[in-house]
């Protein structure tokens, strides 16, 4: 690291917020059965912590290579790429061949299958011991299976999510009631980000396609460590890339004027760093978890996003040191961005055999290389003010049995023949062609 001053901390831009894995988060709602696996989660880990290490950088990679193919437009740009590698990792477990080859290079997985799904689990177990005793920290992270009735699943596939993940599974009727399936799975989510993210899944999407739904919610809120004051949140400037200025509600943390009396405190010591062109600070919340921000220089944000990696983020992590910080400014917002489809990306990222029928191999979940992903979708919610943050997430995995084989999909865009019948003998009535049907 090089020591030096820091300089003013203001409007820093979030580029990365936590790193969370999946714990069993209990829950109910009418309309669906539970069916109990004999297998029990596994609640002590003997992984290596050279696996483990590895999961966590193979996640980090993972996370920044998907805010690339993310950061499509200049708007701003929230996800949780925690959720998405444990939805997925859940969907890998019951896939084979060059589909299980592909998802595991798409998110970056390089520990063997079994190893992988012990490393999820043994970081969710540190993870898990976060909030057990802080009442300023509340994190909960749902895993869940929701399958078509009386569709025959394979039992190991249902007991490796059990062992490694705590996702129970619960049978509903997608080819009966796709609809109010939707709104089960909608409404359990909701239920499991305190009514953050309400529609997991959008309206229309499970239209009689659905077998098996994988999914992930995330919920988390934490207090400051270190508080902002509101009595000194104001308008200020924040500076636009296109060199315009706005104003927004700026939150201050100032060693001279935190208390409500007026009284000084000690200015905190927050983890900071420099490199050439950039500064990383560490705000801590009330527990083991932290928010980290990355400040480009002025002039220099589209170069240091261009080069942001996971190598380069483990850099900054590691340089990170103790200083004594005079004050920090950081906008108060909150966010909701639209709901993601992530199957187009998915497939850049390197997984395109997942999402073609008659392709893709989940042979590991029914036996039968029926089932395809029909689509990926992620949903996001964060908010930041003087207290603390809240934030939550969800990822959906929509797994189908019909294929191209099974349905056909008919365009009549060439010249066609037509003819008006009835039904009832076969008598035709009128007969006639399109040729150009702009005509």
């Amino acid at each position: 690291m090089k020591h030096a001053n820091a300089k003013c901390l203001l409007n820093f831009v979030i580029v990365n917020l936590f790193m969370i894995s999946a714990m069993s988060c209990a829950g109910s709602s009418a309309g669906f059965d539970t069916v109990e696996s004999d297998k029990d989660r596994i609640e002590s880990s003997n992984i290596d912590e050279a696996q483990l290490n590895q999961l966590v950088a193979d996640n980090t990679d993972f996370a920044f290579d998907m805010y690339h193919q993310l950061n499509y437009e200049e708007d701003n740009l929230f996800f949780c790429p925690h959720s998405i590698s444990l939805a997925l990792a859940m969907t890998c477990a019951g896939a084979n061949g060059e589909t299980a080859d592909q998802i595991k290079q798409a998110l970056r997985f390089t520990l063997p299958q079994e190893e992988l799904h012990s490393a999820f689990n043994a970081l969710d177990l540190a993870l898990t011991e976060r909030d057990a005793d802080n009442k300023k920290l509340d994190l909960e992270i749902l895993n869940s299976l929701w399958g078509q009735k009386d569709y025959p699943f394979l039992s190991s596939f249902l007991d490796t999510l059990a062992l490694y993940y705590g996702a129970g599974f619960n049978t509903l009727d997608f080819v009966g009631d796709p609809e109010g399936s939707c709104a089960i799975i909608n409404e359990w989510v909701s239920d499991c980000t305190e009514g953050r993210i309400q529609e997991a899944i959008p309206p229309g999407q499970l239209d009689n396609i659905a077998t098996l739904v994988i999914t992930n919610a995330v919920y988390f809120k934490a207090a400051w460590k270190y508080p902002f004051n509101e009595k000194l949140t104001r308008d200020a400037a924040f500076n636009l890339l296109d060199g315009s200025e706005i104003m927004v509600p700026m939150m201050y943390l100032s060693g001279n004027q935190h208390c409500d009396t007026g009284d000084t405190y000690e200015e905190p010591m927050l983890n900071y760093t420099q490199g050439d062109d950039y500064q990383v600070l560490e705000l801590p919340y009330d527990g083991d978890l932290s928010m980290v921000f990355l400040l480009p220089d002025e002039g220099m944000f589209v170069d240091v996003e261009s080069r942001l990696d996971g190598e380069m983020v483990r850099g900054m992590l590691e340089d990170l040191q103790s200083t004594k910080v005079h004050k920090v400014s950081v906008p108060k917002f909150s966010s909701e961005p639209d709901r993601l489809r992530l199957k187009e990306i998915l497939s850049e990222l390197g997984m395109p055999s997942a999402f073609i029928a008659g392709v893709a191999d989940f042979s590991g979940i029914d036996g039968t290389r029926d089932l395809w992903i029909d689509d990926v979708y992620h949903k996001t919610y964060i908010s930041i003010d003087e207290e603390g943050t809240e934030a939550s997430a969800s990822t959906v995995v929509v797994l189908t049995k019909y294929s191209l084989r099974d349905s056909l999909a008919i365009t009549l865009d060439r010249p066609f023949i037509y003819m008006i019948q009835d039904m009832e003998t076969n008598a035709i009535l009128f007969v006639g062609r399109i040729m150009d049907p702009s005509l």
